[in-house]
Order: structure tokens, then C-alpha cells, then sequence
């Protein structure tokens, strides 16, 4: 599917992805549900996030704090306080020192929790999205706390892109288990 580039693309494409993860994660049998992630004997997997994240509940929590950036940052623009989308102290350099720490708070999480808190929150965001208009979310210049960026570019960051990301993390997961 190519990048949403209207609201009503970045609806479905939202659906779908997050559809297709639910049902990847409802098929997954319980050692691939309990195993821990271990993708160090692929060389091809050297950015953070294929060391950082452990299990399923990292997963579902890093997309929950993900959206918990997006709803915060357009809560607090659109009420006139300008915000930088990644909270102080970090950057696009250092967000990864961030998501270690989203990981770093969810470890008492359980995954039935953290199941529903994605839940919830692709929930909000998705109504987020509904409220904007195609001009809003996908319009160069539309709001000027987004940068050079769209605002649906953002939506789209943290909805489908993300989830296919998700997905492919759990696919991987599911091979060294031995799975399909």
C-alpha cells in the first residue's frame, strides 16, 4: 500500500494495518506469544529497536507511547501552546534514549494491559484524525507548529507505518520460533 496522502487513505490504511497486526497477534501460539525476542543472529538486524524491545508488550506499549506523542502534541498546539512534537530533552538524534525510557516505564506492564492500552489510544487517534480536514492533515503549510512536515505525515508515522513496522517485527519473531 503506498503512503496515505489523504484522510481518507490515512483512515484506511490506519484500519488495515492495525487490523492486520490484531490478527497476526491473535494467531500467534503461545510459545510465540511467551518466547523472548532474540534476533541477534541476523546481522541485518542492527538498529536499536531489534535489541531494545524483548517481547509482545514492548511492542504494543512503544506504539502506545507513540500515539501518546501525537495526542499530546496536537492537544497542545491546537490549544495555542506551542510544542516540539518530541518532548524536551529529546531530538530526531536522541529519540531513541526516549523510547528505551517508554520501555524502561512499561516493564511492570502486563500484556493484557498493554493490549488494551493500544487499543484505546489507536482509538483516539484515529477520532484525532477524523476531526481534520484533507486540507489540515495532508495540505503543505497548514499549521505552522508541523514544520515542513504534514500533518497527516505524522498521523501516518504513528498509525499504519508504524504497525506495519510492528508486524514485521513480530513476523521475524514468529520465524525464529520455528513458526510460519
Amino acid at each position: 500500500m503506498a503512503r496515505p496522502m489523504t484522510k481518507g487513505e490515512l483512515i484506511a490504511a490506519s484500519a488495515q494495518n492495525y487490523a492486520k497486526l490484531m490478527t497476526h497477534i491473535a494467531s500467534m501460539t503461545e510459545i510465540e506469544l511467551t518466547a523472548p525476542f532474540d534476533f541477534s543472529s541476523d546481522a541485518k538486524k542492527t538498529e536499536a529497536h531489534w535489541g531494545r524491545d524483548k517481547d509482545l508488550r514492548d511492542v504494543l506499549v512503544h506504539l502506545y507511547e507513540w500515539h501518546q506523542l501525537l495526542l499530546a502534541w496536537v492537544a497542545a498546539n491546537t490549544a495555542g501552546d506551542r510544542k516540539p512534537f518530541l518532548p524536551e530533552p529529546y531530538t530526531w538524534r536522541t529519540y531513541g534514549q526516549m523510547n528505551v525510557g517508554f520501555w524502561e516505564k512499561h516493564q511492570t506492564t502486563s500484556l493484557e494491559e498493554a493490549e488494551k492500552l493500544l487499543e484505546g489510544s489507536h482509538g483516539a487517534v484515529v477520532e484525532l484524525a477524523e476531526g481534520f480536514s484533507d486540507e489540515e492533515l495532508f495540505g503543505k503549510g497548514a499549521f505552522d507548529w508541523t514544520g515542513a512536515t504534514t500533518l497527516g505525515s505524522y498521523f501516518v508515522s504513528v498509525t499504519s507505518s508504524h504497525y506495519d513496522w510492528a508486524l514485521r517485527k513480530l513476523r521475524a519473531h514468529r520465524r525464529n520460533c520455528g513458526g510460519r
